[in-house]
């Protein structure tokens, strides 16, 4: 018998800013490599629940919970959203921004999710399409400046890892020749 994941709701455990008052969000960059090792690296982005397609598309995120660690938190929210599993990285940065629903002023953190597993039944799933993406194409169809600069910044650390990699590869190489 599998077990059935059920999305937390309600307010009752949400942090709270003391910067802006607004809730503390935690959203993350879900991502793996097509074609295997080396292969170029995209991101799964989700529809708005809200608004499906026509939202343009999210990277999953929600409030963090007192009960939780802001990692757990974006692993709780890639899984209900997405329906995927994986391992965290550093953050990628924090954000301010104004709540499109609300009158107030939302803090978020953004984290990059190596997806280990996609689930095939997961919370949202009735209510959100997932699809991978190239990050440029994220980030050009992403309607949120905030989502668009966690994804760029994604990228931007995307590229520099791979710089990285391909000058210790080299240097391997040019050692072994000599």
């Amino acid at each position: 018998m599998a077990a059935v994941m059920v999305a937390r709701q309600g307010r009752e455990l949400q942090r709270y800013s003391d910067s802006t008052g607004g809730r503390i969000v935690v959203g993350c960059v879900p991502y793996r490599a097509s074609g295997g090792a080396g292969g170029e690296v995209e991101v799964l982005v989700i529809s708005s629940q809200k608004k499906g397609p026509a939202g343009g598309v999210l990277i999953p995120k929600g409030g963090w919970e007192l009960d939780e660690s802001m990692d757990e938190a974006a692993r709780r929210e890639a899984a209900e959203e997405a329906g995927v599993v994986g391992e965290t990285g550093p953050a990628l940065g924090r954000w301010c921004y104004r709540s499109r629903s609300y009158d107030a002023t939302y803090e978020g953190f953004v984290l990059p999710l190596r997806v280990t597993a996609e689930l095939d039944r997961w919370p949202e799933m009735g209510a959100r399409r997932r699809e991978w993406v190239s990050p440029a194409e994220a980030i050009e169809r992403c309607h949120h400046a905030w989502m668009r600069e966690a994804l760029q910044r994604f990228a931007d650390t995307v590229k520099a890892s791979s710089a990285a990699a391909a000058t210790v590869k080299a240097a391997a190489i040019l050692g072994s020749a000599l």
